[in-house]
């Protein structure tokens, strides 16, 4: 999601919908915890005490237990000594991200229970349930659900909705917190293990998986070891694949647990040099197993230069190839999230990096032509609006999906810039002289046609373009938009058109404007004045900035509109923008040096503050005290790979041997993490990954530059617009 857009929805209130009933979607289970990525305390949780009651907590947060657990790797200790006097609570929020919208329903509170010393039944807490906004349930004794208190045995308490008085439902998603809290007196410590805390229905089938999983391969790394398996029917009922680990073939312990829609997990070992073995059960909605799968196995080992970039470009890959929505072959939101909701921008991003991955024979040419077949089918009946295509589609039926509100449900040119950059990538890769590569070619220059960038004018005499136009709406929202950002593609595109063409001199009008608008438009970044006329001229950690927002603003800045448009080749009369995208990279890397919040983990190794999730959601990170929260985000130090390839290089191989136990996964890095907060995003973002992809394959061969940039119309617009330096 742009960070400009973010603006607009907290402008026009413009939060993402409700979720429609849809019984297409993938619906997540609801579930407020089966496993946390970090060790330490769980970011999800609270836990208080008055003495001389005590519960165990870090920083009030419950701990993680990596040792104990039902289903693994981990567990929540809920440690705590009641006293007379005295009180303690605790309580675990349900975590929602963006496109995490389909969730199941149940009516029953279920969790995994393990003792670990001698407790009474009326010794255990008491449980309520509460909503968003706080209003909890009264709390009943969790006594009255526990029949048999086996110590040290995982045990299943099963409460039902309606015994939780007090509270008004509509249903069982309006809950977002578990409470537990003090219920006896008696001063003795009680040491609880708590898993699976969820909401079920009461119709779970008994019946066992009778479904025995194939594991396909196994292949080593430095430290990680990814495993694949045949894809598993949607029909089953799987709730997990369990993933077990062995070093001699004979002792076998579970090491994680992957959801059912992904056919991937990656084990990061932390050792280098010593051969595993897999094997795979299913778990059924009841946790019954199925039987063991065969056994496959691999040996880590250590990597060249050359072998690193690869490891990080096709784990990355994957998500546009492996994760891709299935019936367009386009990019998603995130993963997981919505299993339908196309990312128009992504899945420019995405385009590029396919092309990527035939470049470094992921797959092969063939492969590729397939897939860009099937996209530019579905482009080519999907909604536009003039031409331009929706932020949100639905793969499907290509209907536009308003996420963020009512007035979202028409064009939005930004992401079709983002679009089109991907498909003139394309069309240029695909030159072979045959039928197949020909309808890519020829389809593609009818979608890039058909964009009419002049009617986003707004007005015949207009010196901005405009970022949406809606069909009910019209232009409600009203977005004129300036730079610098991550949108200069737009005006480039803009001029570039072979049939709706913009004037060229709107650069200077509008993107570079030195309109009252546009200046009090810029000065709103990192809460300075300094940019606020385009045109910069600070210094700033050592480095001269000539264009950029406060400091140079996010990452994400450098990287959106130069994947295909190689910024060697944008000379405007305030600078050239390679220079100046690697300048903002250095001013963000010499700022998490000096790191003047004083996070963990900043550093030499550690930086890049860019647009990614967060432990308050999506938001935009900057080099500036006030903007920066602690969350870093691997895509910003690996995306700029192509300016500072010494830092970048640094910063993968230090995310990756530090944090990679919780940070990496099947589709490369995760979105973004917070030492400060002990949080690790469980997503993969559509935005974030596919830079990482094709930056570093221009950073080592400019492949996706030089495809972007051979485009006719494209040569044209620099020699008008950029003909003196």
């Amino acid at each position: 999601m742009s960070l400009l857009f973010v603006g607009l929805l907290n402008l026009f209130g413009l939060f993402p919908a409700t979720a429609p009933s849809d019984t297409g979607e993938y619906y997540f289970n609801r579930i407020f915890f089966d496993n946390s990525l970090m060790s330490g305390n769980y970011f999800y949780s609270d836990a208080r005490y008055q003495s001389p009651s005590w519960v165990k907590n870090e920083e009030h947060r419950l701990p993680v237990n990596d040792k104990i657990f039902f289903s693994p790797g981990n567990s929540l200790e809920l440690k705590y000594t009641s006293n007379e006097n005295g009180s303690w609570n605790a309580a675990i929020k349900f975590y929602k991200w963006r496109g995490k919208d389909f969730i199941k329903t149940g009516n029953k509170l279920s969790f995994k229970l393990f003792v670990a010393l001698n407790t009474l039944p009326d010794e255990l807490p008491a449980i309520a349930i509460a909503k968003e906004d706080s209003v909890a349930s009264a709390f009943i004794p969790l006594s009255s659900f526990v029949q048999d208190l086996s110590q040290k045995k995982w045990i299943t308490v099963a409460i039902p909705l309606t015994d939780f008085k007090n509270i008004s439902l509509h249903n069982s998603n309006d809950i977002d917190f578990i409470f537990f809290r003090q219920h006896s007196k008696e001063g003795k410590t009680h040491d609880l293990y708590l898993d699976q805390v969820e909401i079920i229905p009461g119709d779970i089938s008994s019946e066992n998986i009778l479904a025995v999983p194939q594991l396909i391969a196994a292949k080593g790394y430095e430290q990680h070891v990814d495993i694949n398996w045949k894809k598993i029917p949607e029909t089953s009922h799987v709730k997990y694949v369990e993933i077990y680990r062995s070093a001699d073939n004979k002792n076998f312990i579970p090491v994680g647990i992957q959801y059912p829609y992904t056919n991937r997990f990656s084990d990061f070992t932390g050792v280098t040099g010593k051969k595993f073995y897999y094997k795979i059960s299913l778990v059924s909605e009841n946790y019954s197993q199925s039987k063991f799968s065969n056994i496959v196995n691999a040996t880590t080992h250590s990597l060249t230069d050359s072998a690193w970039l690869d490891m990080v470009q096709e784990a990355n890959f994957r998500y546009y190839w492996e994760g891709a929505e299935p019936n367009s072959g386009l990019a998603l939101e995130d993963i997981p999230a919505r299993s339908h909701m196309i990312a128009a921008g992504a899945s420019g991003f995405g385009m590029m990096a396919i092309l990527a991955g035939v470049k470094r024979n992921f797959i092969t040419r063939e492969e590729a032509v397939q897939r860009f077949t099937k996209i530019v089918n579905f482009l080519l009946k999907a909604e536009k609006f003039h031409g331009a295509f929706a932020h949100f589609m639905d793969g499907r039926t290509g209907k536009v999906i308003p996420y963020f509100g009512k007035y979202d449900d028409g064009g939005d040119l930004v992401e079709t810039s983002f679009l089109m950059q991907g498909l003139l990538t394309a069309r240029q890769f695909f030159n072979g002289d045959n039928a197949r590569e020909k309808f890519i070619r020829d389809n593609i220059t009818k979608l890039w046609n058909g964009v009419e960038w002049d009617w986003y004018k707004r007005y015949p005499d207009s010196t901005f373009l405009y970022w949406h136009w809606s069909p009910d709406h019209a232009w409600h929202i009203n977005h004129r938009f300036v730079g610098f950002n991550e949108a200069q593609i737009t005006y480039l595109l803009a001029m570039a058109s072979p049939t709706h063409s913009i004037n060229p001199g709107m650069y200077y009008s509008g993107w570079a404007s030195q309109s009252e608008y546009a200046q009090h438009y810029r000065s709103g970044w990192g809460g300075t004045n300094e940019g606020e006329k385009y045109s910069n001229g600070n210094v700033y950690y050592g480095t001269k900035l000539n264009v950029g927002v406060s400091n140079g603003g996010p990452l994400f800045f450098t990287h959106y509109s130069y994947l295909g448009f190689d910024p060697h080749f944008i000379n405007d009369q305030y600078t050239n923008y390679f220079d100046n995208n690697r300048d903002i990279a250095l001013i963000n890397y010499r700022y998490c040096l000096e790191n003047p919040n004083h996070f963990p983990g900043y550093g030499p190794g550690c930086w890049g503050l860019t647009a990614s999730d967060g432990p308050w959601g999506y938001k935009a990170n900057e080099p500036v005290k006030s903007r920066d929260n602690g969350t870093i985000a691997p895509t910003g130090a690996l995306s700029s790979i192509a300016y500072t390839p010494e830092q970048s290089i640094a910063a993968l191989k230090n995310l990756y041997y530090k944090y990679g136990k919780f940070l990496w996964g099947e589709y490369g890095f995760r979105d973004a993490f917070n030492l400060s907060q002990n949080w690790c995003s469980p997503i993969y973002m559509g935005l974030n990954q596919a830079p990482i992809v094709v930056m570093t394959e221009n950073y080592r061969s400019g492949f996706i530059w030089n495809l972007f940039m051979s485009n006719p119309e494209i040569q044209e617009v620099i020699k008008k617009l950029f003909k003196e330096k």
